[in-house]
């Protein structure tokens, strides 16, 4: 399934390029992506880069995970991580 348009498409790609970079298995902090596209206003972008994990995990293409399990990031309290799907 392709995803949806509703996610910022640079924070998808963010996310993607970010996790493209790292050793399989490993993670990467919605923040990150919400900095490498948002600068100095990062903050604003963090709900906006959980929705684009969320459209990647949609796809198959990825798993957010809370203490190591993977989790709905759309009812996910408190930090995440998002990897590679396995």
């Amino acid at each position: 399934m392709p995803p949806s348009s509703a996610a910022d498409p640079r924070l998808v790609a963010s996310i993607r390029s970010l996790l493209a970079q790292r050793a399989e298995g490993a993670t990467i902090c919605p923040s990150e992506a919400a900095r490498a596209v948002g600068g100095d206003e990062w903050r604003d972008l963090m709900q906006p880069a959980r929705d684009a994990a969320r459209e990647l995990v949609d796809a198959g293409e990825v798993e957010v995970t809370q203490r190591g399990e993977v989790v709905d990031v759309t009812t996910a309290r408190g930090p995440v991580r998002i990897r590679r799907a396995r």
